[in-house]
């Protein structure tokens, strides 16, 4: 039984709260890296404190999909995992900007910071999943492209929005640098793009939640083809892995190297830039802070490349040339960083890392959802999410030693310290070339292309 086709309100409505999700995560891997270096992190410490994260998305994606698998309540089926993530979301994003205003040492400040990305992190993903399983469940195979590029382009305005409210509440007098003489203490215009962003997260949300209705068990069934004995089986993930089609795990490489790149663009672009055009290696200095503000003009810049990009993807004949072109474009971009050092002129490497973006957002999940029977589409699409936890683990463990191997030499600078109650100055070891990450990013995205030919789409079997 095929499913209706529906209108673009309709598809529309079905992502819209994706805008809001996506705003808090822009403004999470655009400025994570500068708060944690204004309290006080190392730079080859820095791709550390990214650990916790995916690894709690690994543990609580499958198990978020699975349980929704089963949910039939009057609130929907995947919507009260969206609300949920949603309210936790919105609550951390009021405390991670104030990690260094609590009167902490440096190091409870940073511990303190971890766990609240830790749990922001955990609880965008939970918020996010529900829109993709949503679309898996309500629509069919012939408009999936099209509804995964509608949440793409939502996914990528919202991004605009995250990535530029910083330095456009800088613009409007939000102050955008430390106090003299406090230490640990993130920016102004930091804090209250984090509050803005967490209500514009959950007003979206509740926006989908009241324009959305989810099917009900029979029509899911009779659409899915799943029989009433079929309801009943339980969900073993070592089961669904072993019956997994074989485009599960050949996009999940393709996945693994290009998550990899992201992180570490996230991980060092604002170090690297700082060196690079504003000439300094010191997080607490303005000319730092200048560079974590045109960050989030850069992955802004990265955000309109990706929608200009997603509108070209339909004109590819055939969907893995159009994804491993993207991801090749992309490297170009990482690559090319290196090599500039004019801010303006790396709206052209980041609008050409958009391009990768727009593929990643839009492709691995019209191809999986296809590939899959409607029986299990939650559990698969939660453990789906493994192959973007899993090579940001991977990335942000050898992070520091690639640092150290490919960076150049260590140098020592002054720093403002915050122990006990008192500011010293202490010597802090730092790393110079932290952009040559974004080479090595650019590397990943080629390897990610080149493994998008061993995709083989086949429906999986009911």
């Amino acid at each position: 039984m095929r499913k209706p086709d529906l209108s673009f309100w309709q598809l529309w409505n079905l992502s819209f709260g994706f805008f809001g999700v996506q705003i808090a995560y822009a403004l999470q891997s655009a400025n994570i890296s500068r708060i944690f270096a204004t309290l006080g992190a190392d730079p080859h410490t820095l791709s550390f404190f990214w650990i916790l994260p995916p690894l709690m998305g690994m543990l609580v994606q499958p198990i978020v999909g699975s349980m929704s698998d089963k949910t039939w309540c009057k609130w929907g089926r995947r919507k009260p995992y969206l609300y949920l993530g949603a309210l936790v979301a919105v609550a951390v994003m009021a405390f991670l900007p104030n990690s260094g205003s609590l009167g902490l040492t440096v190091k409870a400040a940073l511990v303190f910071a971890t766990i609240m990305l830790m749990l922001l992190d955990t609880s965008i993903n939970m918020a996010m999943q529900p829109f993709k399983m949503m679309v898996g469940d309500m629509v069919n195979d012939q408009q999936k492209t099209k509804a995964y590029s509608i949440q793409s382009l939502l996914c990528n305005a919202g991004s605009l929005v995250g990535y530029l409210l910083p330095i456009g509440l800088t613009m409007i007098g939000v102050q955008n640098e430390l106090p003299e003489g406090v230490t640990g203490v993130i920016p102004d215009s930091v804090t209250w793009s984090f509050y803005i962003g967490a209500a514009v997260l959950i007003l979206c949300v509740l926006y989908t939640g009241a324009t959305v209705r989810e099917m009900n068990p029979e029509q899911y069934a009779a659409f899915h083809g799943i029989k009433e004995e079929e309801k009943q089986e339980s969900q073993n993930f070592v089961k669904l892995l072993m019956k997994a089609p074989s485009a599960f795990w050949t996009i999940g490489l393709v996945q693994f190297f290009s998550w990899l790149a992201f992180l570490y663009m996230w991980t060092y672009t604002t170090g690297g830039i700082a060196e690079t055009v504003w000439n300094t290696l010191e997080p607490t200095s303005k000319a730092y802070q200048e560079a974590g503000n045109w960050t989030g003009v850069l992955f802004a810049v990265q955000a309109v490349g990706s929608i200009l990009w997603a509108m070209v993807l339909p004109l590819f004949g055939k969907a893995k040339v159009g994804y491993a072109v993207s991801l090749v474009i992309g490297g170009i971009g990482f690559i090319s960083t290196n090599y500039i050092n004019d801010p303006y002129l790396l709206f052209i490497s980041y609008a050409l890392i958009g391009c990768a973006w727009a593929a990643m957002l839009a492709m691995p999940f019209a191809m999986l959802t296809r590939s899959l029977s409607g029986k299990s589409l939650g559990s698969y699409l939660g453990l789906f999410n493994c192959t973007i936890c899993l090579p940001q683990i991977i990335a942000a463990l050898v992070g520091g030693f690639f640092l150290k191997g490919f960076a150049g030499k260590e140098v020592i600078v002054k720093k403002e310290v915050l122990i006990e109650g008192e500011t010293i100055l202490q010597d802090v070891p730092v790393y110079e070339g932290q952009i040559v990450m974004l080479f090595v990013a650019g590397v990943a995205l080629f390897l990610a292309a080149a493994a998008v030919f061993l995709i083989r789409e086949k429906k999986q079997e009911a």
